[in-house]
């Protein structure tokens, strides 16, 4: 997750959304960790009970007209509900300003006030585009991050097993990088989970013995992508005769990302294994599954089918006389 300040967001929004600091800008840095933007209309008039702390509040027209029906006193007890729930900054719309006293009243909760041109809607709906993507819960992972058919596989493993390679391999047969060596992870939604390439590695490929290289220098564009849904985790082991590896596929192990659990798959390795045909086999087997179609439940249920219909046709032999 980034840090999110309110000088570092007044420098990244000052043109798109017109912004102006309302006084001196302050020196100390002031984090912003919520997403959601306030209206404070209702704290404004005195019910407080669902509005939570530390968010940003937006003044609109329809705010300020209300403070100014107010007496002195009223607008400074009105006020002072909405700086109890300690906001890290508080935004005017439409280039509006605050009374001498409301304005000392905030100065005096060192809560800086940032103004800008546009209506209260249209701020609200670029400070809650900026935040959703700035402060979205992220992570970083140790691998190789591929789309094969449209799957985003995530290749782990030890460094120098061979993820590099696989990917290489995949891109010859026409799938597109993502991320190598190091994916940066985000949490777009609640079970969403998208990875990019570190920017300064970007698309490039590091293979033991060779060095880096560009793939989409060698391949073309068509090789690389800027960013993918991870679905898939592929771990990569070297065979080991003690783990007791998949075999009928009927009992699915998941990875926990950032509290999203994706299916991991376990490859062991041993020399000659074709490890870029089982990862193709890997992203289309999980389509089908997410189609609605499980070979490994198909093949149990014609398995124990097969069982029945035994069963009844020894049962019809033992009992005919003839």
């Amino acid at each position: 997750m980034l840090k999110v300040t309110v000088h570092g967001l007044h420098q990244q929004l000052r043109k798109s959304l017109e912004l102006e600091f309302l006084g001196d800008c302050p020196e100390r840095q002031i984090p912003i960790h919520a997403r959601d933007v306030h209206r404070p209309g209702m704290a404004l008039m005195g019910y407080v009970e669902n509005f939570q702390t530390n968010r940003i509040q937006v003044i609109g027209e329809s705010e300020n007209s209300f403070l100014e029906t107010l007496s002195e006193d009223d607008q400074m007890l009105a006020m002072g509900r909405v700086l109890a729930l300690k906001p890290p900054v508080i935004f005017l719309a439409c280039n509006q300003d605050l009374t001498p006293s409301v304005r000392r009243l905030v100065q005096e909760h060192h809560i800086p006030v940032i103004k800008s041109s546009l209506p209260a809607f249209d701020l609200i709906i670029g400070l809650n585009q900026f935040l959703g993507i700035a402060l979205q819960p992220s992570t970083e992972a140790h691998g190789t991050l591929v789309d094969v058919y449209g799957v985003g596989l995530l290749f782990t493993g030890r460094s120098g097993i061979g993820k590099s390679e696989c990917a290489l391999d995949l891109i010859e047969r026409g799938h597109r990088l993502v991320a190598d060596d190091m994916v940066e992870i985000t949490c777009t939604a609640e079970d969403v989970l998208i990875g990019r390439y570190r920017e300064v590695l970007r698309h490039n490929l590091e293979i033991r013995g060779i060095g880096p290289i560009d793939v989409q220098a060698i391949f073309g564009i068509r090789a690389v992508r800027m960013q993918k849904r991870i679905e898939v985790e592929v771990q990569l082991q070297e065979w080991d005769d003690s783990f007791d590896y998949e075999r009928v596929g009927m009992d699915t192990r998941y990875k926990d990302i950032l509290g999203v659990k994706i299916p991991q798959v376990i490859v062991p390795l041993f020399p000659g294994k074709n490890i870029t045909v089982i990862s193709e086999v890997i992203a289309l087997n999980f389509m089908l599954k997410i189609y609605g179609y499980d070979a490994a439940q198909v093949l149990n249920d014609r398995i124990v089918e097969t069982m029945r219909t035994s069963h009844r046709l020894r049962n019809y032999l033992q009992q005919d006389p003839e």
